[in-house]
């Protein structure tokens, strides 16, 4: 009777330990969590410290990379560029469509998005690696 107790225990604590992380199940319903790559220097426990650390350093990133092409603010033109791209598998930015404004904006937001380092961990789904979207705009304003 011990033995059975001492293995339904330790089932128990790894089915909640299971969900807990990667999903969970409701009525019938199984729900897969999908956990956000993790940006070098982001590896904190918190998985909501994580995430904002992430969106934090995306926007560092995107703010410092940013460059206007010299013609283009020369000759007041102005958009809004909208990149999507997805965080492989191996923690690689790929980007996959671009849209909105001029050839040479749309250059520009491609090649910032392309300047994001490797992830020190890709996303994840049901404990396996998996390729996260996320979309991002660029606003090209010259202010003049």
């Amino acid at each position: 009777m011990k033995k059975v107790l001492l293995i339904l225990c330790i089932v128990f604590s790894t089915t909640l330990f299971a969900q807990e992380e990667w999903g969970n199940v409701q009525n019938n319903t199984v729900t897969l969590n999908e956990i956000p790559p993790i940006w070098p220097g982001c590896e904190s426990s918190s998985a909501t410290s994580r995430k904002n650390c992430f969106n934090q350093k995306l926007a560092q990133h995107i703010s410092k990379n940013f460059k206007y092409p010299a013609e283009e603010y020369k000759n007041n033109v102005e958009g809004k560029v909208i990149v999507e791209f997805i965080v492989n598998e191996k923690g690689m930015v790929e980007v996959k469509n671009v849209s909105g404004g001029t050839p040479a904006l749309q250059a520009e937001a491609k090649r910032n998005i392309m300047a994001i380092p490797k992830m020190a961990k890709p996303g994840m789904m049901g404990g396996k690696p998996r390729a996260i979207k996320y979309t991002v705009p660029f606003t090209f304003k010259t202010g003049k």
